[in-house]
């Protein structure tokens, strides 16, 4: 005989801050603001993390995002390290002929970041990555990249978050949103809570949450990524780097007994929804692996895709809506959202709370750009 299933607590009747998403954004926000705020995190799924960052590849790399995404992802470094999430892997971007002079531009761009890059010439890629078809002549090395165990980080979050006093409601997708008394009002199936801040971490569903809050929306769009696990033949070095092309046409990294993740580097429109994996896109992302090395593919063994969602320029949304003071945003990471999550999480703090220093320069970043 089964049990009955839990009865969730009730809610409470008020909170300081009241997040909306419990994926990697919510849940670092909640940890960073629960210290000093009273709050409540709700998620519509039955469990966090089942979308974007349940569905992620993860990995901290510096050049990862662009020079503008950079100082997120290196002052996220430290802490990732000390949490022991991080295991080490090295990235290697590669280059056709044709695409040397993107490689040398990929370089420039972070000439003055700090960040150890070095070129590898023909043989050295032949040594790193063994298969490599010999029309890939020229490439860049990132020693410092490694993955990310998102799993773990996630759940440190929510930990810590629940430590200092969150609450975190699942199941519960708001349903309305009204102003009462100078208060939030949010209800849904699980009920009602009223909160004098609402923070936005819904994702893919950042937007569609502004428009039933009353708020101008940001422009955040969600694209589909796919990814698949193949098993290869010969099996993948467990040493292999996380192996970029310069162009963006795919990239890939070992996942453990000869496997190998794979992406074709998509980025399609999408609706908010559970995103699956299309047919031509996996076609597409096993053809672009073929013809970077010569390993041979004996199966596609998974496939899934993920929700990236970003603003109209490719940086993450964080603030104090200018038009709505007390709705804040903290949306639109786009595929960096995990390597940065630590200072984001950190930023976005002290910007909700209005204590403390920044970890980064937060101009870059702040919703009133887009406005």
């Amino acid at each position: 005989m089964s049990a009955a299933p839990a009865t969730p607590p009730p809610l409470p009747a008020t909170v300081d801050v009241l997040i909306v998403g419990a994926g990697m954004a919510g849940a670092s926000l909640a940890a960073a603001v629960a210290p000093r705020a009273s709050v409540l995190l709700v998620e519509a799924e039955d469990r966090p993390a089942f979308h974007a960052t349940g569905r992620s590849a993860a990995f901290w790399t510096e050049t990862y995002g662009g020079p503008a995404i950079q100082p997120l992802t290196s002052a996220s470094g430290p802490a990732l390290s000390e949490l022991g999430v991080l295991s080490p892997r090295g990235a290697l971007t590669i280059a056709r002929a044709a695409d040397v002079a993107s490689l040398d531009a990929f370089a420039a761009k972070f000439a003055r970041s700090g960040i150890d890059l070095r070129r590898a010439d023909r043989g050295s890629l032949a040594a790193l990555v063994p298969g490599l078809r010999p029309e890939w002549m020229a490439g860049i090395q990132e020693p410092s990249c490694a993955d990310i165990d998102v799993a773990a980080l996630h759940a440190r979050d929510l930990a810590d978050a629940r430590r200092a006093g969150a609450a975190l409601r699942t199941g519960f997708p708001v349903e309305r949103v009204s102003r009462e008394g100078g208060r939030w009002r949010l209800e849904g199936s699980g009920g009602a809570v009223r909160a004098a801040v609402l923070a936005n971490a819904a994702g893919a569903w950042a937007d569609p949450l502004a428009v039933l809050a009353g708020v101008l929306p940001a422009g955040v769009r969600p694209l589909r990524r796919t990814v698949v696990q193949l098993r290869v033949a010969p099996a993948a070095p467990v040493d292999l780097p996380l192996v970029l092309d310069v162009a963006g046409g795919f990239y890939f990294k070992p996942s453990g007994a000869g496997r190998v993740w794979l992406s074709p580097n998509d980025e399609t429109p999408a609706y908010p929804g559970d995103a699956a994996a299309e047919e031509l896109d996996v076609a597409l992302a096993v053809d672009r692996f073929g013809r970077a090395v010569d390993w041979r593919v004996e199966a596609v063994e998974r496939r899934w895709a993920g929700l990236r969602s970003f603003a109209p320029d490719r940086l993450p949304v964080y603030g104090f809506d200018p038009a709505v003071p007390s709705f804040f945003w903290c949306a639109g990471q786009g595929g960096f959202g995990i390597q940065t999550a630590p200072a984001a999480a950190a930023l976005a703090a002290v910007l909700l709370l209005g204590e403390g220093e920044p970890p980064v320069d937060p101009a870059p970043y702040l919703v009133d750009r887009l406005r």
